[in-house]
């Protein structure tokens, strides 16, 4: 992996290294499981990966804002966002890499 920034094409050649896949079987089965993991947000569904977290999709209400050039008040619209909370298995493995 190069940089800071784990990207698919890192993902496809870890999978390719692991399993010994094609590299375009491993990019196919990469991009699936994205694509699964979005459609199931998609539907509104929470997706739970056991030992690494979930995702879910939120409601948020309108609010009030401001414009932060002009400082004048702003209405913000209702929406839905993307959350994702880590499991306590991947909160402790990335504290313990962290604080050596």
């Amino acid at each position: 992996m190069k940089g800071q920034t784990l990207t698919r094409a890192d993902l496809c050649e870890s999978v390719h290294e692991e399993v010994g896949l094609s590299r375009q079987d491993c990019a196919g089965l990469v991009e699936r499981t994205l694509e699964l993991v979005v459609q199931a947000l998609e539907d509104g569904k929470q997706v739970k990966l056991s030992g690494f977290g979930v995702f879910q999709v939120r409601a948020k209400r309108a609010r009030m804002g401001r414009n932060p050039k002009t400082g004048e008040p702003a209405a913000i619209d209702p929406r839905r966002v993307i959350g994702f909370r880590a499991s306590q298995v991947m909160k402790a493995r990335i504290d313990a890499a962290l604080s050596k």
